[in-house]
């Protein structure tokens, strides 16, 4: 019996309970943090993001038409094996956001992507529903009121229908003819239009 190496052993844990999928999530969160250093710009952070997103659509290429293989692919679902995998879609809604909106909508919305549904995921029991059971649409809308509060303190109307809007957008899942749409592609723009909103109804417009 060949000896299982460490690394191996990481790749096993890290592909239990999803934990790799959660770990590559959060990794996500390093394009808005960027934008706390003092001499980068949100358009800095938005080109950095398109080309993160076009690097993302070269390597979906090569494993979709020319085979490629790489560590990371072990970590897709079974549905993504022969279709546009979420990560790719995970930077093309992040990416969206950033170039639509500017950094107090932006960023809690894309945090809401990178953090709140990784930790709503933990809070459910892995099992795939078109709506998820109660606990797990209280934790993702805490998680992503939470998030949006430090980006617009004093302004509830924006955190309720910014944490409303990633709870939905993780919790319900559409399908289009036939095709159920992952919650990567939805919740960092469907956040956003929540916290716009609360923004526009409470008198603040962008």
């Amino acid at each position: 019996m060949s000896e299982v190496t460490a690394f191996e052993r990481v790749q096993r844990r890290l592909s239990e309970d999803g934990l790799g999928r959660r770990l590559m999530h959060a990794a996500g969160t390093v394009f808005p943090a960027l934008y706390a250093l003092p001499s980068v710009t949100w358009s800095q952070v938005g080109l950095l993001m398109l080309g993160a997103t076009a690097v993302a659509a070269a390597l979906e290429l090569g494993r979709l038409r020319l085979g490629v293989d790489l560590f990371v692919y072990e970590y897709l679902r079974e549905y993504e094996q022969d279709s546009v995998a979420a990560y790719l879609q995970f930077m093309l809604s992040a990416t969206a956001v950033a170039l639509v909106f500017e950094p107090r909508v932006a960023i809690p919305a894309i945090l809401m992507l990178t953090l709140a549904d990784p930790i709503a995921g933990a809070a459910s029991i892995g099992e795939f529903r078109r709506v998820k059971r109660p606990r797990a649409l209280a934790t993702m809308f805490l998680a992503c009121a939470l998030l949006v509060v430090p980006f617009l303190p004093g302004h509830p109307l924006a955190v309720a229908l910014g944490g409303l809007g990633g709870m939905l957008a993780d919790g319900v899942k559409p399908t289009v003819r036939g095709t159920v749409v992952d919650d990567d592609l939805t919740i960092a723009p469907v956040g956003a239009l929540g916290i716009w909103l609360g923004l526009e109804l409470g008198g603040l417009p962008l």
